[in-house]
């Protein structure tokens, strides 16, 4: 079985990102992860941090991509695949959405995306394709939206700083029949690899993996 971080977050893009892309790589690799999605922030605290203007967005999306970029680099160098994501937040609350299979040029225009809102992306990525997961929905300050939006439910949370009520979750993906996903939702030293997915087969990139995601072929790591 093949062991794949769904849920990371890297210091060159998100402002609470502790974890240099060198320092991620190795900790996954002594832990025997085979794969690693880069899902950083794409929220207004990532733009203030990179010091981007999302009203005049030119060199947004390099800004976005920087964590995940140098992420596949070191990745390469050490044999681990790494797969393109992000996690999205709208202007409308604190609910953050785990993003896969997507076009990079969907996400160059911030100001655009975030002012969305659910309701609207989910139609817009009905044309697009992408896999769209509801993270941590019963974290505080979150509120779990219409499943119909949703192609899955991050049903296992591990980040230790947060109560994310995985229970409830759990009961949330398994009553609408959706998709349940696990993640370390890795942000500092010791976050690293605390769940994940378990998968028979590798997807070769990010496309691929968003297509494991969407078919639920996999085992969530501690449940």
């Amino acid at each position: 079985m093949y062991k794949i971080e769904t849920h990371l977050h890297t210091t060159h893009t998100s402002k609470c990102g502790w974890l240099t892309a060198p320092e991620l790589i190795a900790r996954y690799k002594e832990l025997g992860f085979d794969a690693i999605a880069v899902t950083d922030h794409y929220n207004y605290d990532t733009w203030n941090y990179k010091g981007v203007d999302i009203d005049a967005p030119a060199g947004a999306l390099d800004a976005f991509l920087e964590g995940y970029r140098r992420m596949r680099e070191e990745g390469e160098k050490a044999g681990l695949k790494i797969y393109m994501g992000a996690e999205l937040r709208f202007f409308e609350n604190h609910n953050d959405y785990l993003y896969y299979g997507f076009d990079e040029k969907v996400l160059e225009d911030p100001k655009t995306i975030i002012d969305m809102g659910i309701v609207r992306f989910a139609e817009y990525n009905r044309t697009l394709g992408g896999v769209l997961i509801h993270a941590h929905p019963f974290r505080d300050k979150c509120v779990p939206v219409d499943p119909s939006l949703l192609d899955g439910v991050e049903a296992l949370n591990r980040n230790p700083r947060h109560n994310s009520r995985n229970h409830l979750a759990l009961a949330y993906a398994e009553r609408y029949g959706l998709v349940k996903t696990a993640g370390s939702d890795c942000h500092r030293p010791g976050d690293e690899g605390t769940s994940g997915i378990l998968s028979e087969t590798l997807p070769e990139d990010s496309r691929a993996f968003a297509e494991l995601i969407r078919s639920g072929n996999f085992t969530c790591m501690g449940q």
